[in-house]
């Protein structure tokens, strides 16, 4: 543990990459299904815009494994039910309707893009968040 806390140095956002064998069909997804808009073509990857300060990459690259199982990515909506709706009609697998969680005061549901990772879709319900929505 550091005895002399320093202050904190700028950062700007965030860029949250998940790996694809199929990246003609997740880009779609993100850029079509989900509505995302695309921020940067950078061949391999493509970054796409998921608030003012955050990105979701996707990328086809061969030395990197695809593994969804253990990763959750997480986008802050005041519409979750507008969110369950669309993709509910657009087909993407579902694990069911929004619910809340007492647990973590949240009202959530669960998408899985097509490679398997699970994307949450959530609106905290906590007056402690301090964030966004």
């Amino acid at each position: 543990m550091c005895d002399d806390p320093q202050p904190p140095l700028p950062i700007l956002g965030s860029v949250t990459f998940l790996y694809t064998r199929d990246l003609p069909g997740t880009a779609r997804f993100y850029a079509e299904t989900l509505g995302l808009p695309l921020a940067l073509d950078q061949g391999p990857c493509q970054i796409f815009r998921t608030g003012p300060s955050s990105f979701v990459g996707v990328c086809d690259k061969a030395d990197r494994a695809v593994q969804p199982a253990g990763v959750v990515f997480t986008m802050i909506t005041p519409d979750v039910d507008g969110w369950w709706e669309r993709l509910r009609q657009a087909g993407v697998p579902l694990d069911g309707p929004p619910r809340y969680s007492p647990t973590y005061r949240v009202y959530a549901f669960f998408a899985f893009d097509p490679n398997g990772y699970r994307i949450e879709f959530q609106q905290f319900r906590d007056s402690a968040w301090r964030g966004p929505g």
